[in-house]
């Protein structure tokens, strides 16, 4: 067994961890085709990771109208409420942690995903070069209109039932997610935000809809149990900005003033090269945040025991391999090899590829 730090356990703000290795959101597409709700196979795939210090679970809508992709999970009804509690519970009894990201992903959507077919929304009418899943194929993601100033408060108020709503399923926080090219990645670029009014402009207008979001969802569960994910540097879903260095560096300071769990940055470019732009700066935007640094992109065993050893992160996010590693911690702890994933299987279907990959228990039974 390693004694590397990264087996460590580790505090990110109020919540408690076992260790410093957390599981990324990851899309699945799997949710009730009904009714966007965890059913029993969520359960299941849930219950299966407990091993990491902190799970985070896929992005979860935070009304119909936050929605871009087929079968991805809400947090606005009872029944998704009843569904994620079976979750949180399933992984509380193995003595794990885990905490919901919230998601609107804005632009990145589709009128056959939308309530009534509305075309989706956005700070500005401009279409982003990207595609969604309909839940039939991949298709062409088109032109959103802009919010009216007078709908934002609206969208911030879901954000804070969202948040009440995690609290109701027993989750130890949230993530807020602003990253990736969706609703609040959005306004915080100005190649998607053009507005001239009080959320446009400026860097600290195009902060705006960012701390109102944050003053709803820390007013709920307090600071200390919310994170945040960011991707300055990414394009992700066709996003751009003149100055992601100082954009961000704006954000987080603001963001600073919360007294917040984590910061999670995607380093590089979203699932892509790690490579940072010429005048962006990941170590000096973590300088700026006062709580937990939370690593993401490409990380192995070496790489993330050698990031938490330096100090460069605090906790490692990991993706892929625990799709395919259910006990991903083990395995990195043992030095053990990793099963192989099949990508195939990544989104929408039944257990296959979801809730059948072996342990290393498992897969020594079979081998004898």
């Amino acid at each position: 067994m390693s004694e590397a730090k990264l087996f460590s356990p580790a505090k990110a703000g109020a919540i408690e961890l076992k260790n410093r290795i957390v599981m990324a959101p990851l899309t699945r597409n799997r949710a009730r085709h009904e009714d966007d709700a965890p059913h029993d196979l969520t359960v299941k795939y849930y219950d299966q990771r407990a091993g990491a210090g902190l799970i985070i679970t896929e992005a979860s809508q935070i009304s119909p109208q936050g929605k871009g992709y087929a079968w991805t999970p809400g947090i606005y009804s009872d029944a998704q409420v009843a569904g994620w509690k079976k979750v949180t519970d399933a992984v509380h009894a193995k003595g794990g942690k885990i905490v919901i990201q919230l998601w609107h992903v804005g632009r990145i959507s589709h009128p056959v995903l939308q309530p009534g077919g509305a075309d989706p929304v956005a700070p500005s009418a401009i279409a982003a070069k990207s595609k969604t899943f309909d839940g039939t194929q991949f298709v062409d993601t088109p032109t959103p209109r802009a919010l009216e100033a007078s709908e934002i408060p609206g969208i911030v108020n879901d954000y804070r039932k969202a948040a009440e709503n995690a609290k109701k399923a027993g989750f130890d926080g949230v993530e807020v997610h602003a990253a990736n090219g969706y609703l609040i990645d959005q306004f915080l670029r100005d190649g998607s935000n053009k507005r001239d009014d009080a959320y446009g402009g400026s860097i600290e207008n195009r902060t705006r809809f960012l701390k109102e979001v944050m003053d709803a969802v820390v007013g709920v569960l307090g600071g200390d149990r919310v994170g945040i994910r960011l991707s300055p540097f990414s394009s992700a879903n066709d996003i751009a900005d003149s100055n992601p260095q100082a954009t961000f560096s704006h954000a987080i300071k603001l963001l600073n003033g919360y007294g917040l769990a984590y910061l999670h940055l995607v380093e590089g470019q979203t699932g892509g090269p790690r490579d940072i732009p010429n005048g962006g700066d990941l170590s000096a935007l973590y300088a700026l945040f006062d709580g937990a640094h939370m690593g993401n992109n490409g990380y192995d065993r070496a790489s993330a025991i050698e990031a938490v050893e330096t100090g460069a992160v605090d906790l490692v996010a990991f993706g892929r391999p625990f799709i395919s590693n259910p006990d991903l911690v083990e395995r990195l702890e043992k030095n053990a090899p990793l099963n192989v994933l099949d990508t195939d299987t990544l989104y929408g279907g039944n257990e296959k590829g979801y809730t059948d990959y072996p342990t290393l228990a498992e897969a020594s039974v079979a081998a004898e």
